[in-house]
């Protein structure tokens, strides 16, 4: 009688075990590093640790990639840190769906970010700017990282249909920025972020009832109006709530772009002989630029999802309910994939053709099936508009400061938020 198949290992006992028995301290005090430190210390691209008492599979790679974004494999619920998931996403988002509901939710995303209404949006970006550069001679110094986040904020309101006035504006600047500051955190840091979320989603709220109850009439196919009356895959219009949070989730991650900003300008600085071929409107190498910076630079540290149902993979057994964590960072600064990771060298991109699972700053595979970030090509093309606008509009100069990018908080900034002074006309 031939013997029974042999069942693959299970993958939670397979892989190397990080030593200690919760290292959920470990992981906040270290940061981007952690996962990192831990393949080398114990060989490979998977290991496992007990994390907020829970035992997750931590893995990086572009096979890792490809595992973890596979359409209807994993769910978000329950896959990070309530706090972090709430100053993220939130629930009832898009990002905590899945099947149908996710995608009828997605779509709605991906409507909203075809090509003419991603040139819209950095076009408003960039009248922003235009106007900031206008002020800025007579300020003795500006914090580009601040800057960005107020003119973002300011863009994407225009953008999203939403009328703000200045202090308005600035109002819900401060609120993205700490939830940005906060989403990585935890105690006081992230308790007020939490607080400042409550009170945002409130706005949002009232937004959505204004327009559905036809006291503000934004354009037809503006952000705000196409949320607020948007259709789930049960045909009933998305709750009141849920539509505020998709609404924040449309404006925040977009103030959240300043950071990539404030990392582009830091890379031209420490790196300037890439001034000239942007400066020479060589499209194709400010292209590669941004996406080494988005590279290079930290941002999400790791995304996490837990198994729907259960599945086997190169030989081993993900069960369901298993959580696993995907490296997006290390995946990024993996030597396998990228040759001199810790080199900064837009050029890489030039020949480089992407399998939608090596290059992953805001996760893999298809944004329209699965869980990658439906705002990932308008950063990019915000970031490209300011880094050449920075390169052409103004000169500039840069005074001494901290310009340490430490990888412990995250999410992480250069220290100082890059201070530029007397600044000029070009």
């Amino acid at each position: 009688m031939a013997a029974p198949p042999r069942r693959p290992v299970e993958a939670i006992d397979a892989a190397p075990r990080a030593p200690g028995f919760d290292l959920s301290l470990a992981f906040l005090a270290e940061g981007y590093d952690f996962m990192p430190r831990r393949y080398a210390a114990l060989g490979g691209d998977m290991f496992t640790a007990r994390l907020m008492l829970r035992r997750a599979l931590c893995v990086r790679g572009e096979d890792a990639a490809r595992m973890f974004y596979q359409p209807g494999r994993f769910t978000r619920r329950h896959a990070l840190p309530a706090p972090t998931l709430a100053l993220l996403q939130d629930f009832g988002s898009v990002t905590a769906l899945d099947g149908a509901a996710h995608r009828k939710r997605k779509a709605m995303f991906m409507s909203l970010f075809g090509p003419l209404e991603r040139q819209r949006l950095v076009g408003l970006a960039a009248a922003e700017w235009r106007t900031q550069f206008a002020r800025w001679p007579s300020r003795p110094e500006v914090v580009v990282h601040a800057a960005a986040q107020e003119v973002l904020c300011r863009a994407v309101c225009r953008w999203a249909g939403i009328p703000v006035n200045a202090d308005e504006a600035a109002q819900r600047t401060r609120e993205f920025a700490q939830m940005i500051a906060g989403a990585g955190s935890a105690g006081p840091r992230n308790w007020r972020a939490l607080l400042v979320r409550t009170r945002t989603e409130y706005w949002a709220r009232a937004l959505v009832d204004a327009v559905r109850a036809g006291q503000i009439q934004p354009p037809f196919d503006s952000p705000l109006n196409v949320v607020a009356r948007h259709r789930d895959a049960d045909g009933e219009l998305m709750h009141r709530k849920h539509a505020a949070v998709e609404l924040i989730n449309l404006l925040r991650p977009t103030v959240a772009v300043a950071r990539y900003i404030a990392f582009a300008l830091l890379a031209l600085h420490e790196h300037p002989h890439c001034r000239a071929r942007i400066a020479a409107r060589d499209d194709d190498y400010a292209a590669w630029f941004v996406q080494e910076v988005r590279r290079f630079y930290p941002f999400i540290p790791a995304m996490g999802g837990r198994a729907l149902h259960a599945f086997d993979w190169h030989g081993l057994h993900v069960d369901k309910g298993t959580w696993v964590l995907f490296d997006l960072y290390g995946t990024n600064h993996h030597p396998a994939l990228w040759g001199d990771p810790e080199v900064f060298r837009p050029e890489r991109f030039e020949r480089r053709e992407s399998s939608g699972f090596d290059y992953v700053p805001h996760g893999g595979g298809d944004p329209y099936s699965g869980h990658r970030c439906p705002g990932e090509s308008v950063t990019a093309d915000l970031v490209r508009s300011a880094l050449q606008l920075f390169v052409e509009d103004i000169a500039y100069d840069v005074p001494p400061q901290d310009l340490t990018v430490g990888l412990r908080r995250m999410p992480t900034l250069p220290a100082s938020g890059f201070v530029i002074a007397n600044v000029r006309p070009a």
